[in-house]
């Protein structure tokens, strides 16, 4: 049962790959010497990770190629949309976090989304990776990957660009903001 609900129709199989397509042309410097018909044949072979771009897609993602790992033979799609995607903002950076309000609990938390829809959250190193391919989050913020010490404490990391600079701060991982999102990360 679980394989069929992460399965695509082929109408939405070709719509979704068609727009991937379209942004990568349109994109190109995020992807120098990558050539989209050697992605699309890959993600052909791989129908749960087209799940998971669909899933980047439909929250407002706009999941692009940023890489490829010569090591493990895989693509990198970030999420590439000008601000934190629409459909995945006001969340708890945790379900730790989420269980610990005792009102006001927002829909869900970002780990617990970002599983369910395959992907990984994006560290601060690959967040600052995706800055060096435009300028993103310039009125929203992101939760990155905030290390085990830091979360043991109470708190959560996330990232945005205001004035020309990148910057990294720190919050309760229970807080939850209209402008607040994830940026997701997947290798197919």
């Amino acid at each position: 049962m679980a394989k069929a609900k992460k399965a695509l129709s082929p109408e939405h199989r070709i719509e979704l790959l068609n727009e991937l397509a379209s942004r990568f042309d349109k994109n190109m410097l995020r992807h120098k010497g990558l050539k989209w018909a050697n992605v699309a044949a890959t993600l052909e072979m791989e129908p749960e990770k087209l799940w998971s771009l669909s899933e980047m897609e439909r929250t407002g993602g706009e999941p692009d190629v940023v890489g490829f790992d010569k090591t493990t033979g895989e693509y990198i799609f970030f999420d590439c949309s000008a601000e934190s995607p629409k459909g995945r903002r006001s969340l708890c950076f945790d379900r730790a976090a989420w269980e610990t309000r005792k009102e006001h609990k927002p829909e869900s938390d970002a780990e617990t989304i970002a599983k369910a829809m395959g992907v990984e959250i994006l560290t601060e190193g690959q967040y600052h990776d995706l800055q060096q391919l435009g300028e993103f989050d310039l009125k929203t913020s992101s939760w990155v990957q905030t290390p085990d010490d830091v979360r043991s404490l109470g708190g959560a990391l996330f990232c945005d660009r205001r004035f020309g600079r990148v910057f990294t701060y720190h919050n309760g991982a229970e807080s939850y903001y209209g402008a607040r999102g994830f940026r997701g990360m997947l290798r197919v």
